[in-house]
């Protein structure tokens, strides 16, 4: 028989998770970090995303409607091309960039610095088993620095890409390493194909089953939408949304909404 002091502590466990698990969706704000809103649009010059492209060229899997990562083939070289990339990056000041190859510098720095969250820590089965031991995943750790300042994932993408640029589709770009998450893209962002990009990140992800699932008057949504209503606006602007890449128009009524945390990981 269990003791009551080990009760006690299930139960105060047990209480804990309940409370972590009720405010873990409770995404952040755009919060604009305005250090970041600099640029200078006379400088005509390219930022050179090469290695990360070429990460993506030798461990992206197709399979179905997702695109996952090979982790378990990423070997001492290949870590070696990510941490370098991740390095130039950090070494590069974007505020002396026009805003566009900012915007492409953002979303493949964030994403390579989740790629390589990944492989540090690989096996794992989740990205949501990061970060600190209260913690729901790696978001708020410190995992680049930049200018001098220490940057979190969540600075980048709700402290800079959403307040900076205010586009919906960034929630397509980024990507958090998850079945359910937009799909990590092929092709690394530039200033030239960053809108190209962002149309068709967005008109994947709305049509497939992980975006949205619709069964008669039924509709299961990402979480995303859910997390994520103050950029998507009201059922009706969110419809509109969703039917702008939809090949078939969906209907909203009833709606639930869904996540699949596991790792993409081609096995």
């Amino acid at each position: 028989m269990p003791s009551r002091l080990s009760l006690t502590l299930h139960l105060i466990l047990a209480s804990f998770i309940l409370l972590v698990s009720s405010t873990v969706f409770a995404a952040p704000k755009a919060d604009l970090w305005p250090y970041w809103q600099g640029s200078d649009e006379a400088n005509s010059m390219p930022i050179n995303h090469q290695l990360w492209q070429q990460t993506l060229n030798h461990y992206i899997v197709q399979q179905g409607e997702q695109t996952l990562i090979s982790y378990h083939q990423i070997d001492q070289e290949g870590k070696w091309q990510l941490d370098r990339y991740i390095r130039e990056m950090s070494k590069l000041n974007p505020l002396a960039y026009r805003k566009a190859e900012q915007f492409a510098y953002w979303v493949n720095l964030y994403n390579a610095l989740t790629v390589k969250l990944i492989v540090d820590n690989y096996p794992v089965k989740s990205i949501t088993k990061l970060g600190g031991l209260f913690s729901f995943g790696p978001w708020d750790d410190e995992v680049v620095t930049v200018n001098g300042k220490k940057l979190t994932l969540n600075d980048i993408e709700h402290r800079i890409l959403r307040p900076i640029w205010q586009d919906k589709r960034i929630h397509y770009a980024v990507n958090c390493a998850s079945l359910g998450c937009p799909n990590l893209q092929p092709h690394a962002f530039t200033a030239s194909n960053s809108n190209h990009l962002l149309d068709l990140a967005a008109k994947q992800f709305i049509n497939s089953k992980k975006g949205v699932l619709s069964t008669n008057n039924k509709t299961q949504l990402s979480s995303i939408y859910d997390w994520y209503q103050a950029d998507f606006g009201d059922t009706t602007q969110l419809q509109q949304h969703l039917n702008q890449y939809r090949t078939t128009p969906v209907v909203l009524k009833t709606i639930d909404y869904d996540y699949d945390w596991a790792l993409n990981e081609a096995k």
